[in-house]
């Protein structure tokens, strides 16, 4: 069959913080995608704010570059994904590998291989393609590259590699530096036989296949991702499989249910480096973007009007975490961060606090993420999102936060299956790097959360790696208490593992909550007789309402509090008059602790500049009344 010998499609994946996105970089660069006197950012892939305040890649993204092989041949064009290294984010891995016909499989020549390289290997694998492993970051002094190789190889036996995915190249690079080699340097060091990224070039040259169509095959194209342009609409993002596009050109768009309709491509972009530039055809193997259809969705095909043939559409894992997203029902709904002050009221006609805007944006949401689901709820200004993970639906949130939402979000649940008749939970596999006098710490923790210890390792370094399996709302909280016992010193990744039976009660939050039992301001003379109750959310000054959560109480139970009691003033003198105390600073929770802190009549108020945690019914008297109702079992 014709192969066309100028394009190599090949995408990047590995786990969180490997520095795929850096070794990219590096790949603009040295290939010459740039001029010499443009400033250059680092993480250049990382486009969205978040992406570079969290340092991890949450869309997945395309480049191109153009190389010049040194034998003087004709350039070549290859086309990189730079996909996520979370599995919270899989959906876009799997939409990622849909483009390829290869994968880089980058591994930390420390850390080695990890739980999301587990998930993004399987996930190549199971697609047929061939691999090519770099061992990134060798210059790090606690780097163990002959290891990290045998514990790779490890992996590709324990997911049924096939014999020819075995024989994988290995490539040994520093991504920062900007240097590869095929020969193994010394632990710690940089490649020492090479100054650039060349030997990673002719490598991918060579094991990743170029693509392979046939001559009287009609137009298949697949639709892999979406984008917007204010004057073009929204615009496909499709990798050709046989035929050609062109621009002007009429195609018959065939759509998730099967319906087909004949659509004119009113624009047809391709990539290079970092911008889309316009073209007139895109022939089999390229990825490039169309405008044109106004409505169309991930994984759907434009095909042959005269013949048209549907591609297979993209499927993705099941989701495992939902949480309730509504809107926002506090007394202090679109009244600021403290509640009051002019400069709150002025921002008021920014807020979205409708249901129809939050249903608006949740239906925004699902056009270009394809493992996130909305399903109707008994309320009408609620819906229940489920995802991957309590970080992609944490991401979500924060994303609508700074566009304006105001939210009431649910304590995050497992969404459980019924198989042969009895009820399945998610379980994750989870991987702990602790140093060995913390192991016990860990253990005990892993225990209470039904945790199930499977591999444990010392690599004489002073530091042990356990692999548990446990169940996913085991976790729901776990990450803020692990880091506390471990001093901060411990890592910890999880990956999904697949659905056990129920696993029973788990009591994973021993503290209660201390609960204002009335509105106002804090003062410092309250949170100082408070202190000594439990730890402190609320700052000197911070409107509160009844039902607000402003502290963890020492006890197991809640405790009503008034956190708005001033110093009464008198006339006299008081012996005490010139003894000062300490306000002890809050401590502040971000948007993931709080979702963390939850029970479940707890929930998370998130306003574009402050998150609140509140218990679902307000009102002091009535949760009284439903926790003696409970009580006597009517």
């Amino acid at each position: 069959m014709p192969t066309r010998h100028d394009i190599r499609n090949v995408a990047i994946v590995a786990h969180v913080d490997h520095g795929k996105t850096t070794i990219v970089d590096a790949m603009l660069k040295q290939a010459g995608a740039f001029a010499a006197h443009q400033h250059l950012d680092d993480r250049m892939m990382d486009s969205n704010d978040l992406e570079r305040e969290k340092g991890i890649t949450i869309l997945a993204k395309n480049t191109a570059v153009k190389y010049h092989p040194k034998d003087g041949g004709a350039p070549i064009t290859i086309n990189i994904i730079d996909t996520p290294g979370h599995a919270d984010f899989g959906g876009e891995v799997e939409r990622g590998l849909s483009m390829v016909d290869a994968v880089v499989l980058l591994v930390d020549a420390s850390e080695g291989p990890l739980p999301q390289t587990r998930f993004v290997l399987r996930k190549a694998l199971q697609a047929k393609m061939p691999v090519i492993l770099c061992i990134n970051k060798t210059d790090r002094p606690d780097s163990r590259i002959d290891e990290v190789v045998n514990e790779t190889y490890d992996l590709f036996l324990d997911l049924d590699a096939t014999e020819e995915q075995i024989e994988f190249p290995i490539v040994y690079a520093c991504g920062r530096d900007g240097i590869a080699s095929l020969t193994k340097p010394e632990d710690g060091t940089v490649p020492a036989d090479s100054d650039s990224l060349e030997p990673f070039f002719s490598t991918i040259l060579e094991h990743v296949p170029a693509p392979v169509y046939d001559e009287e095959a009609p137009l298949q194209a697949h639709v892999t991702n979406l984008d917007a342009d204010n004057f073009l609409g929204r615009i496909a993002l499709v990798r050709v499989e046989q035929g050609e596009l062109r621009k002007g050109q009429t195609v018959a768009w065939i759509k998730r249910d099967g319906t087909m309709s004949n659509v004119r491509i009113t624009e047809l972009m391709m990539t290079e480096a970092l911008t889309r530039k316009p073209a007139e055809v895109a022939g089999p193997g390229d990825i490039c973007a169309v405008a044109g259809f106004p409505e169309i969705m991930i994984g759907e095909t434009l095909a042959d009007p005269e013949n048209p043939i549907a591609l297979p559409l993209i499927s993705v894992d099941e989701p495992a975490i939902s949480m309730t997203i509504g809107t926002n029902t506090s007394p202090l709904v679109g009244r600021g961060g403290t509640g009051k002050g002019a400069d709150a009221k002025s921002a008021v006609k920014d807020r979205k606090v409708t249901a129809r805007q939050v249903k608006d944006r949740l239906d925004r949401e699902l056009v270009g993420n394809v493992s996130l689901r909305v399903l109707d709820t008994e309320r009408p200004d609620a819906w229940e999102v489920q995802g991957r993970g309590e970080l992609a639906l944490a991401i979500l949130v924060e994303q609508m936060r700074r566009e304006g939402f105001e939210l009431t979000i649910g304590k995050p649940q497992v969404v459980t299956q019924v198989i042969d008749g009895k009820v399945h939970e998610p379980v994750e596999r989870m991987t702990i790097d602790v140093p060995e006098e913390h192991m016990g710490a860990v253990t005990q923790l892993m225990g209470v959360r039904k945790g199930r210890m499977d591999n444990m390792s010392n690599h004489g370094s002073g530091w042990v790696r356990m692999e548990f399996v446990v169940p996913s709302r085991g976790l729901i909280g776990f990450r803020t208490e692990f880091l506390t016992n471990t001093r901060g010193t411990g890592i910890a990744h999880s990956i999904h593992e697949g659905h056990e039976p129920w696993f029973g009660p788990l009591v994973t939050r021993n503290n209660g909550s201390l609960v204002a039992d009335r509105a106002g301001a804090v003062t410092p003379f309250a949170m100082i007789n408070l202190q000594e109750r439990g730890v402190l959310f609320t700052e000197p000054g911070t409107e509160v309402y009844e039902g607000m959560i402003v502290g963890e109480n020492s006890r197991s139970d809640d405790m009503d509090v008034n956190i708005t009691k001033e110093k009464k003033l008198t006339n006299m003198r008081a012996a005490s008059a010139d003894n000062t105390e300490n306000v002890v600073p809050p401590r502040r929770l971000s948007l993931e602790q709080s979702l963390e802190f939850c029970r479940d009549d707890e929930c998370v108020e998130v306003t574009p500049e402050a998150v609140r945690i509140r218990k679902v019914v307000l009102d002091q008297k009535e949760r009284s009344r439903t926790a003696s109702r409970a009580k006597s079992g009517k």
